[in-house]
């Protein structure tokens, strides 16, 4: 992931609410972040004082709080008060959304000054008029349609489109009437692109970060349950007993691999598909990405009953955690925002989703760098399959290799990666189109290692997790002993 100045920001305000709450002085340091911001510092805004309504919107966002709280308040509630479910887990900083234009619809130099005026002609508004053999739109008038780009035979007006808006595939954002951006919160599928994609950091995340840190400071058994993708994330030479050792030192009573899950879910879905497929459907779609499941669900809801039931790597390694510790705090590590949603309709099994870059602010707060861990010796379960589940066709590869193992056989099999690409496939297979008895959708277009919530590059994550996977003592999932 590219370290931009919004990053930065980010993690700055991750990494001092964790220090301050390692600190136990929370809410009497909490308004000091605000000075972070001076007059000496990099301004991206108007002012100082503007600069600093972001950074508040921005820590009431880390708080898991509504962006209009007080931010000392907000730091009261978050310590002593059960997490607001309510509140999207993407959002958008009303303070930060002001930087883009305003305008759909530009006149640009390359306007020759024809005389058939096709652009004003054809506009339903009449808001163009030619000034000195020149076009002009009439932003009163403009009802943004598009017509007059059409009709001009230069290309001589230019559309813009704001990148959230270009970045949502599912068309979940729209310009509010006061020129905000707005999210739909009933369509959108929480990918983080829109995130990702806005170049003033005005969308962001709410984080449990601070929940989680109090949870381990009440002496409770926190286990983090770390996804596959996490090897790579902080450095090609941090190995995964480091990452193991630095958890453990933070005061999580113990470190699981998802892959463990990963297994788990292999033998559970390959189950179904030789149940389902095809006595009783003609194809069945992977359950691991919840913005996947929730794009079908959402707008493909004819093709919602070819969802494979089987649960998550997530959840299924929670399951398996709660079974032999009931009482236990699971908290998942891993590279996705749209895992904190999946994290909150199973709350009962999984209790906090972090992203790799919170979990590294988290342990930056409390000093505690990857790099420097001796990296002990530890237990390893996950098969190779498993752990590659985040990698291209990961899933499908390992569904076909446990199918083929219980003597059956995926027919056809399709991977879809981005959700523009995940939607067209399964429509095409709903409507008999495509050729396929399983398919398998990813959110992200690079897959689970370039997730908006990694920290690494993830060519460097694809080879560090395969190096890994290699190694692995088992190499099907069915040789887990938690998958049997």
């Amino acid at each position: 992931m590219e370290l931009t100045a919004v990053a930065q920001l980010r993690r700055m305000v991750l990494e001092h609410l964790s220090r301050y709450t390692w600190n136990n002085e929370l809410t009497e340091h909490v308004y000091d972040i605000l000075q972070e911001v001076r007059e000496d510092t990099p301004r991206y805004r108007c002012c100082v004082y503007k600069e600093r309504a972001v950074l508040k919107n921005r820590i009431d966002m880390a708080l898991g709080q509504e962006c209009t709280s007080n931010i000392i308040e907000a730091a009261k509630l978050t310590l002593n008060e059960p997490e607001r479910t309510d509140l999207p887990i993407i959002d958008v900083l009303p303070a930060a959304c002001d930087q883009c234009p305003i305008d759909a619809y530009y006149v640009t130099d390359m306007c020759r000054h024809c005389i058939t005026h096709k652009c004003m002609n054809n506009c339903p508004k009449k808001a163009i008029t030619i000034i000195q053999d020149r076009a002009f739109i009439d932003k009163t008038k403009c009802i943004e349609c598009g017509r007059c780009k059409q009709m001009c035979p230069y290309g001589a007006i230019l559309e813009i489109h704001r990148p959230c808006v270009r970045a949502c595939a599912i068309g979940a954002i729209s310009i509010g009437e006061n020129r905000k951006a707005v999210i739909n919160h009933e369509k959108c599928v929480t990918c983080g692109a829109c995130r990702n994609a806005c170049p003033f950091g005005a969308i962001d995340e709410r984080s449990s970060i601070v929940r989680v840190i109090r949870e381990i400071q009440q002496g409770k058994q926190v286990i983090a349950l770390v996804a596959p993708s996490i090897v790579g994330q902080f450095g090609l030479k941090v190995t995964m007993a480091q990452i193991h050792e630095a958890f453990t030192k933070a005061g999580f009573a113990d470190v699981i691999e998802v892959g463990v899950g990963a297994d788990i879910t292999s033998v559970k879905e390959a189950e179904e598909y030789l149940e389902k497929v095809p006595a009783k459907q003609g194809f069945m779609t992977s359950s691991c990405c919840p913005a996947f499941v929730r794009l079908i669900k959402t707008q493909i809801p004819e093709a919602a009953d070819k969802i494979s039931d089987t649960p998550s790597p997530m959840i299924s390694c929670a399951q398996l955690i709660k079974q032999q510790y009931p009482y236990a705090v699971t908290v998942f590590v891993g590279p996705c925002i749209a895992k904190k949603v999946e994290g909150r309709e199973h709350r009962q099994t999984i209790n906090y989703v972090l992203t790799f870059e919170e979990a590294m602010c988290m342990l930056e707060g409390k000093d505690i760098k990857f790099a420097e861990m001796s990296g002990a010796e530890y237990d390893r379960d996950a098969s190779k399959l498993g752990l590659c589940f985040p990698l291209t066709a990961g899933v499908t590869a390992a569904v076909k290799d446990t199918v083929a193992a219980m003597g059956g056989d995926v027919r056809s099999a399709h991977y879809a990666a981005g959700l523009d690409n995940c939607r067209e496939a399964v429509k095409a297979a709903a409507e008999g189109k495509l050729d396929c008895s399983y398919l398998e959708g990813m959110a992200c277009s690079n897959g689970c290692v370039d997730g908006p919530g990694t920290v690494g590059d993830f060519h460097i994550t694809k080879v560090a997790l395969a190096k890994y996977a290699n190694a692995a003592p088992n190499k099907q999932a069915a040789e887990d002993k938690h998958a049997k």
